[in-house]
């Protein structure tokens, strides 16, 4: 049995993806700050027949989200699918390349890149033994066609859009496959009144194709 630990899990993005994998025979391995969240949404995957487990961690506790991804090989047997798509929410503040302070950018780099860094190096390692395995990483579409208004947070996310891209050329050839998904829609709700929107499980499906019929493609972007 294989297994998929999604970081930064929650109740859209997240949980579509958990199901769009965990009905292919995967377990899940959910994996965010808020352990009564997580709880809820192992218990909705279970009721649908899901196994699915929490490991409560902060992407910006490094030692805290190694363990956990520790802890979830160590249930399941490996982790062969790795999903890193944390979100701030409130906790970010935005700033305009003008008005941004090197602070602004450093908070956003930890979040998105440094933690997508711990996270890979806890799990590339039994991947390369393996030979098998898949890495993907989502960000906004801003890390491609970048908006002012999320100065700070465009940057970080082109970093980490950058550090995947670079990662699939470097692992080509290894059997271990990474990807970077740019998601170019609100999900769920309109962020912005006019936004294109889409719901979770029209997204989740990008994510499938790259872990199984598109291992070649560094990048896929999701727009209507």
């Amino acid at each position: 049995m294989t297994s998929i630990a999604i970081i930064g899990a929650g109740p859209q993005l997240g949980l579509a993806i958990a199901r769009t994998f965990g009905s292919q025979g995967l377990d899940v391995a959910l994996i965010s700050r808020n352990r009564d969240k997580l709880d809820d949404l192992v218990g909705k995957l279970t009721a649908e027949g899901i196994t699915a487990a929490a490991f409560p961690a902060d992407v910006l506790d490094r030692g805290a989200l190694t363990q956990s991804l520790k802890d979830a090989a160590a249930k399941f047997g490996s982790v062969d699918v790795l999903e890193y798509s944390p979100v701030a929410g409130f906790a970010t503040a935005l700033a305009t390349p003008v008005a941004a302070e090197p602070a602004d950018v450093q908070h956003e780099i930890e979040f998105q890149l440094y933690g997508a860094i711990a996270a890979t190096k806890a799990v590339l390692p039994a991947m390369r033994e393996a030979g098998a395995g898949t890495l993907l990483f989502t960000t906004g579409a801003g890390s491609i066609d970048p908006v002012p208004q999320v100065g700070n947070v465009n940057a970080a996310a082109a970093a980490l859009r950058n550090w995947a891209i670079n990662l699939h050329k470097e692992l080509d050839g290894t059997g271990v496959q990474a990807a970077h998904i740019g998601i170019d829609v609100s999900i769920g709700t309109p962020a912005v009144p006019g936004f294109p929107t889409a719901q979770p499980e029209e997204i989740s499906p990008v994510y499938w194709e790259l872990h199984t019929t598109k291992r070649d493609q560094a990048e896929l972007v999701f727009s209507l």
